[in-house]
């Protein structure tokens, strides 16, 4: 990585049930004009994964940040998001959920006092077996990249 060309974009995620909105500023490396590749893991966007290319541009004139706009390139990682419960925040039980994610291949970014994490699933991995182990302990989960909607779009 170009630490030289390393800026914050913005992320901006709006939420049409509750018109809410969220925005996040990650690192991502510039790679051509307009052009950025994701260097984090988005806590908040969906449709969008750590190494995926994508087009942003300044939005404001008073802001020089570039703001996402279309993604251009998959990189081949998958993105999940896991919320522990508060009873096992830090304990060897949620320690042992996250070392059986990295064991497959997975890594992952903590949140909220670590119980909100960002599961990155490198393209090496079987993303349905993270899924299957997810939901088979009853963790609370959600598909950020690709979305729920994506996978099963029949269920829409």
């Amino acid at each position: 990585m170009n630490e030289g060309k390393l800026r914050k974009v913005v992320l901006v995620q709006e939420y049409d049930d509750d018109n809410e909105v969220m925005v996040e500023t990650p690192w991502a490396e510039e790679v051509g004009k307009n052009q950025y590749q994701l260097k984090n893991f988005p806590f908040y966007f969906y449709c969008l994964s750590f190494d995926d290319i994508f087009e942003a541009t300044p939005k404001y004139e008073d802001d020089e940040r570039p703001y996402f706009t279309k993604v251009i390139k998959k990189s081949g990682h998958k993105t999940v998001r896991v919320v522990l419960p508060e009873s096992i925040k830090v304990s060897v039980e949620s320690k042992n959920i996250l070392d059986h994610l990295n064991e497959l291949g997975c890594g992952h970014e903590g949140s909220n006092g670590e119980t909100f994490f960002v599961i990155n699933i490198q393209p090496h991995c079987d993303f349905w077996q993270v899924c299957e182990y997810l939901t088979e302990n009853n963790i609370e989960w959600e598909h950020a990249d690709p979305t729920y909607e994506e996978l099963y779009p029949e269920n829409d």
